[in-house]
């Protein structure tokens, strides 16, 4: 069983780029970080980064492929500024019907209005932003999570994306009331 982590327009260029926006990890630790997470979980990892919207939406066709043949579990997808901009790539996850979470290392709602909405988060099993690169192996471990028999939301990633495609939503574990912290 696999997972892809996606990485989209300029994410080449993480630990150079506004550190101060984006911290030093570079997409090589990234993807360290990712294979980490897949290979604790028993999954195999394929990683990749382009600044073409159009290979994008390739990639997610394929990985709805492999979703339906029950070889995946989906996508965690990084799509820069596409995620503002692109209903190309919108459009290829709805109709993939692939189970993504969308990362964003910044926090987008914290910074310029036009990175407030995004054309993806709607087609999304769910969203990480601002936690910086921690959001990637997050994601990995949420879609895990998900298609795990006896899942809350489904039994399988393709029952999470058929769900999503008929307008559904994938419900909430748990109040946050019913969380207990300790120190």
């Amino acid at each position: 069983m696999s997972v892809s982590v996606l990485n989209g327009p300029n994410l080449n260029l993480l630990g150079s780029r506004r550190p101060e926006v984006y911290g030093h990890a570079t997409l090589a630790d990234v993807e360290a970080m990712c294979r980490q997470q897949a290979t604790a979980l028993g999954l195999e990892l394929h990683f990749a980064q382009t600044n073409h919207e159009g290979q994008l939406v390739d990639w997610v066709q394929e990985i709805g492929a492999a979703v339906a043949a029950g070889t995946s579990i989906g996508a965690v997808i990084n799509p820069g500024a596409y995620a503002h901009t692109s209903v190309a790539l919108r459009d290829a996850v709805e109709g993939a019907r692939t189970p993504v979470v969308e990362v964003h290392i910044s926090n987008v709602h914290a910074r310029e209005t036009f990175r407030h909405h995004s054309y993806l988060s709607p087609v999304t099993v769910g969203q990480i932003v601002g936690l910086g690169v921690l959001g990637y192996p997050l994601g990995i471990q949420a879609l895990h999570q998900l298609s795990q028999p006896g899942s809350d939301a489904t039994a399988s990633p393709a029952g999470v994306a058929e769900q999503l495609a008929e307008g559904g939503s994938l419900p909430v574990r748990r109040p946050v009331s019913d969380v207990s912290y300790t120190s």
